[in-house]
């Protein structure tokens, strides 16, 4: 759902009028009203009023009502609707990518490092892997206390999908068609590839009943990682 919002709301840009006032909006040092937005890009105020109100809709405009001569009580007029940018970041990458996420575990991590001392790479892959703890935590609550092998694989494909690894189930495991972090494993190999790893392996570790395990197995056009799945679940499948 949040890929469909972003891409619906990239789209809504595409059209000329609604991409200057959003320009117009953003660049803008305070909220800006109908007309002000109407002179600034030079279309009438209805026509501007109906494009702003759907940058709005999309989620790329936030509104607020203020009086605009700053008077107050009766006769002071009614308050002007006024746009400005909204607080979403809206990124759209094909294949998907989770750099933010890879920056935000290496700052986690230089932060560790620094205040104990820990090799940065030590650190980087316990950072991860208490954060793949955090998301394999999410699965097994998603699958229920009492939940079978399958419903806890199915889980897990769930998640790597909404993460962006585009996992394929294989007989003995699963693919991850892709890396979310493509150009810093492929600039920093060693470095992303362990946190990767370690990522993984934490998801797998809470994830539990010895269903999954992460290894390292680098080819080319995938993930580093491959998924294992076992048959040591005491549950159903």
């Amino acid at each position: 759902m949040a890929f469909d919002d972003d891409v619906q709301g990239i789209a809504a840009l595409r059209d000329p009028v609604r991409r200057a006032l959003y320009g117009y909006v953003a660049g803008a040092p305070a909220p800006v009203s109908r007309d002000d937005a109407a002179v600034e890009t030079g279309i009438s105020r209805a026509t501007a009023a109906f494009h702003l109100d759907r940058l709005v809709a999309e989620g790329l405009l936030v509104t607020e009502f203020r009086r605009l001569t700053g008077r107050q009580g009766p006769g002071a007029g009614r308050p002007a609707k006024l746009y400005h940018r909204a607080p979403r970041d809206i990124s759209v990458s094909l294949p998907p990518r989770a750099y933010d996420l890879a920056a935000d575990l290496l700052a986690r991590a230089v932060h560790t490092s620094s205040q104990t001392g820990t090799e940065i790479a030590t650190a980087v892959r316990r950072v991860a892997r208490q954060h793949g703890r955090t998301i394999g935590a999410a699965v097994r609550e998603r699958a229920g206390g009492r939940a079978s092998r399958r419903t806890l694989v199915g889980a897990t494909l769930d998640a790597l999908a909404d993460h962006g690894y585009e996992p394929r189930p294989t007989r003995d495991g699963i693919t991850l068609a892709n890396c979310p972090f493509h150009r810093l494993a492929t600039e920093h190999t060693d470095l992303v590839c362990g946190m990767n790893h370690a990522l993984l392996g934490g998801l797998a570790d809470a994830v539990g009943d010895g269903v999954l395990s992460a290894r390292l197995d680098p080819a080319p056009d995938r993930c580093c990682v491959c998924i294992d799945t076992h048959q040591t679940s005491s549950r159903r499948s």
